[in-house]
C-alpha cells in the first residue's frame, strides 16, 4: 500500500468517519493508476518529442507506438502541459485494431479526466471485444466519476472463463495452479484446420480446467478459469470504493480474510472498501 494510501486509510485521533471517508476518496482519486495494460513490458525510456512523432508513425512495429502511448501517460502524470499536443494520436490508438495499443490508450486517457473526448472514447472501449481493453476502460472510467464499467471492474474480483477459440480436442498445457500473463500459452486446439494456440486473455492463476484433456470443445465454450491476480484485485478494490454498490460486497468482503496467500494489504482494503460501501448506501 503506497504512504498517500496508508495514510487516507488510518484516521486521525479524533477525526470523524465522513472526513476520514473523503480524504480517502482524495487520495484514490490522486493514486489511481489503471496498470493493467501489458505489464511485462517496460517502456521507461524517454522520448523526445521528435521520437515520439516517429513512434506514433510507425504503424509497422506496435511496440513502438505502444512505448510512445506511456510516454505521454508519463508526461500527463508529471503536470507537463505539452502532453495534450499527442491527444489526438491516443484517440487514433484507442481505435486501433490492435487490442495491446487500445488496452494502452483507455489506460492513457484514464490519467486526464478534464478531456471530453477521452470520456467518450473510453464508453466505448468498455465494450470492447478483449477483457483487457474493458478492464483499463472500465477503471479509467471511474476517475470521470463515471460508473459505466462497473460491471467489468467486479469482474476483477471473480475468476475469469476462458473461452475456447476454435472448435476441436484440447490439449492442456499448463496445470492448476499456474500463473499466467496475457499472452501465456495454456494448452492448444486440434481442430480439422490444423493446430490453434490457446492463450491466456487476463493475467492471474490458472484455476481449473473445465474440459478434460483431449476432449471436444465448441469454438466459444468455456475451457478453464483463471483466478484475479493480486494487482487486478488491488485495483478493483480501490475503485470500487467509489462505484461499489450493495450487492457487490460479497465479492469485496470475501478478500478481507486472509485465503489463497492474499496479502494483508488487500485484506485491510477489502474492509475499507466495504465500509466505505455501506456508508455510502446507508446514505443515499
Amino acid at each position: 500500500m503506497s504512504e498517500a494510501t496508508s495514510a487516507a486509510s488510518t484516521p486521525k485521533p479524533g477525526m470523524p468517519p465522513r472526513w476520514s471517508y473523503a480524504i480517502l476518496i482524495l487520495a484514490f482519486l490522486f493514486v489511481l493508476m489503471p496498470f493493467l495494460f501489458w505489464r511485462q513490458t517496460w517502456f521507461g525510456e524517454p522520448l523526445t518529442d521528435d521520437e515520439l512523432v516517429k513512434n506514433f508513425a510507425d504503424v509497422q512495429h506496435p511496440r513502438k507506438i505502444q512505448h510512445a502511448l506511456v510516454q505521454v501517460e508519463k508526461r500527463i502524470s508529471e503536470g507537463d502541459p505539452s502532453a495534450s499536443r499527442w491527444y489526438p494520436q491516443v484517440l487514433e490508438q484507442a481505435a486501433s485494431e490492435i487490442h495491446e495499443l487500445r488496452m494502452t490508450a483507455a489506460w492513457v486517457m484514464g490519467q486526464d479526466n478534464k478531456v471530453p473526448e477521452f470520456h467518450r472514447a473510453l464508453l466505448r472501449l468498455v465494450k470492447d471485444a478483449h477483457p483487457m481493453v474493458r478492464r483499463n476502460a472500465g477503471l479509467a472510467l471511474v476517475r470521470f466519476g463515471d460508473a459505466t464499467g462497473h460491471h467489468e471492474v467486479v469482474a476483477l474480483l471473480q475468476p475469469f472463463e476462458m473461452p475456447a477459440t476454435e472448435s476441436g480436442a484440447l490439449d492442456h498445457r499448463l496445470q492448476p495452479g499456474d500463473t499466467v500473463n496475457p499472452g501465456t500459452l495454456i494448452g492448444r486446439i486440434h481442430s480439422g484446420s490444423g493446430e490453434v494456440e490457446v492463450r491466456a486473455e487476463v493475467p492471474g492463476t490458472l484455476e481449473r480446467w473445465l474440459i478434460a484433456e483431449g476432449a471436444a470443445v465448441e469454438a466459444g465454450q468455456g475451457i478453464a478459469t483463471i483466478a484475479p491476480d493480486h494487482a487486478s484485485i488491488w485495483e478493483a478494490l480501490r475503485a470500487l470504493v467509489l462505484i461499489g454498490r450493495a450487492e457487490d460486497l460479497p465479492a469485496v468482503e470475501r478478500y478481507s480474510n486472509r485465503f489463497a496467500n492474499i496479502p494483508e494489504a488487500i485484506q485491510q482494503q477489502a474492509r475499507e472498501t466495504a465500509r466505505a460501501i455501506r456508508e455510502r448506501t446507508v446514505a443515499e
